[in-house]
């Protein structure tokens, strides 16, 4: 197989599958692509024909050598993250071509969800390729730049995105924000706040999003 620009937890089918779908899954900050692959182990189940997908994001995390960061987030500075981002961003597309090369997909194939981070990632990406994507599913995240980003919008993927009620990291009101966009935006979206769930991704919001996908990956 292929090497491929990022480093990947890659997820096969079972055996005999032919890969017609794929779920690509986007950490968050300071994590990897091992982290978020724990999603799959549930939801591989359900979904066959499908491989996951899990990239470590390009950069070593600033505050987290450990692990990964897809843009640096040690500054506080909107222009400087927005560049850093956009930076990402090529970096991601160019992954993704490769994942499409590879294994003979479309976009119309391809599911994107991440955390946090990742979430971020994955709503810049499915709202400005020019191909709409299946579909895109993001964890407790929010919009980095949204005059920039309205701006960019070529494509109509369909949303779902979840968050915590008591998340203090990425407080809830992203969520609202993030929906209220899409929304202007003529996006389709659904969106969940999961109650007395933190920065992070429990059973019930995992559950939501694996019916989301089946409903979307496999509705042809």
């Amino acid at each position: 197989m292929t090497k491929f620009s990022l480093e990947s937890e890659i997820i096969r089918p079972n055996e005999n599958e032919k890969i017609k779908k794929a779920i690509i899954l986007l950490h968050g900050y300071g994590g990897d692509g091992k982290d978020i692959s724990m999603l799959s182990y549930n939801w591989k189940r359900y979904l066959k024909d499908t491989i996951f997908i899990c990239p470590n994001a390009p950069e070593r995390c600033n505050l987290s050598p450990s692990g990964y960061q897809w843009f640096d987030l040690s500054r506080n500075d909107k222009d400087f993250i927005l560049n850093e981002s956009l930076k990402a961003e090529k970096k991601l597309n160019y992954f993704l071509d490769e994942i499409k090369s590879e294994f003979k997909l479309e976009n119309k194939d391809i599911c994107l969800s991440g955390f946090s981070q990742g979430c971020m990632m994955s709503l810049n990406i499915g709202l400005t390729s020019s191909e709409t994507y299946n579909s895109v599913v993001g964890f407790s995240g929010k919009i980095i730049d949204k005059e920039n980003l309205s701006n960019r919008i070529k494509s109509r993927t369909n949303f779902l995105i979840i968050h915590g009620e008591l998340d203090t990291v990425v407080p809830t009101h992203f969520l609202l924000d993030t929906k209220d966009f899409l929304l202007r935006n003529k996006i389709n979206v659904e969106a969940k706040i999961i109650k007395n769930c933190e920065h992070n991704i429990p059973i019930e919001a995992s559950s939501i999003a694996l019916n989301f996908i089946m409903k979307n990956l496999y509705k042809n």
